[in-house]
């Protein structure tokens, strides 16, 4: 994922794009991202929100003379060729030549996206009405980071409870191996981020075997303040119980989405939001103590 991202939109009547500027490893990119029309991005034009001092030109078709913001004259820090005007023989495939739905992306030298706050796209062959743009962008706008699934230090894959609810037959999956590990606990392989599509696809796995048209519930563990692993939640299977893989993750999914869209309007954490997602009607909070501890773990195949 980007370290840190900001994006330009641009939209006239026959033609709108995105830029989209982010770092990644050390290297500022541009993904410049047509939504609507076609354009042949020429050049570019890149610079801060100081507009004192000399600016970066391209002679002949390429410049940006005239281009405006607010009313006043850009200076541009950077200028960047990126192919002459005109299609050519290669017609549509021209490398720079972007149709809806298609990204070109750029590699730019600078060292910070903080150097960036007003981009410019010079192209012709445009959809527009006049052919051809001199487009100005600024105020970038912060993209969303996109959620991260939630990670879990334990999951219980059970088949068999008490009348308590209490587990008693199934398979305890571990986040990470503990280490010694004297009871062999399973755990998902080391590197392993632990959410529940890994946990799952590790249960369903040639190496656990794990049976899911067998799982009465699936209980997800989390540590306490105090160290201790408790139950945060648990997604019960439906009548019949879930067919496949597939099945229960989608349960899953639209259990979390429930959960967040139940909470979206009011300033919870996550664990409010766990409490949320699982308990049927008439049935206690999860117990605050493991019901298993660790050193207890047992994997009924």
């Amino acid at each position: 994922m980007p370290d840190h991202a900001k994006a330009f939109t641009y939209s006239v009547e026959g033609l709108s794009y995105t830029v989209t500027l982010y770092e990644q490893n050390g290297q500022i990119f541009a993904d410049i991202s047509v939504s609507d029309g076609a354009m042949d991005v020429n050049a570019i034009y890149f610079g801060d929100d100081d507009f004192s001092g000399s600016s970066a030109s391209l002679g002949g078709p390429l410049n940006m003379n005239g281009a405006r913001l607010d009313g006043e004259t850009i200076q541009w820090d950077e200028a960047v060729k990126l192919s002459d005007p005109g299609l050519g023989p290669e017609g549509a495939d021209k490398e720079t030549y972007l149709e809806a739905g298609d990204t070109l992306t750029l590699t730019l030298d600078v060292d910070s996206l903080d150097e960036i706050d007003v981009f410019g796209i010079r192209a012709t062959s445009t959809t527009t009405d006049a052919g051809s743009i001199k487009a100005v962008s600024d105020d970038p706008e912060e993209p969303e980071e996109p959620e991260e699934d939630p990670v879990y230090e334990k999951v219980f894959f059970g088949e068999e409870f008490s009348d308590a609810g209490d587990p008693l037959g199934g398979i305890y999956i571990l986040g990470e191996e503990p280490d010694p590990n004297p009871y062999g606990n399973l755990a998902l392989p080391e590197g392993t981020e632990p959410t529940f599509e890994n946990y799952l696809s590790y249960f369903t796995s040639e190496e656990v075997g794990g049976d899911v048209s067998a799982l009465q519930s699936v209980v997800f563990y989390q540590t306490a303040e105090d160290g201790s692993l408790v139950e945060e939640f648990r997604l019960d299977a439906p009548e019949g119980g879930f067919e496949t893989a597939d099945d229960l993750l989608a349960a899953y999914d639209a259990a979390i989405e429930d959960g967040m869209s139940s909470l979206a309007s009011d300033a919870t954490d996550g664990s409010d939001l766990m409490a949320a997602l699982s308990l049927e009607p008439g049935t206690d909070s999860p117990a605050e103590d493991d019901p298993m501890p660790e050193e207890e773990d047992i994997d009924l195949l």
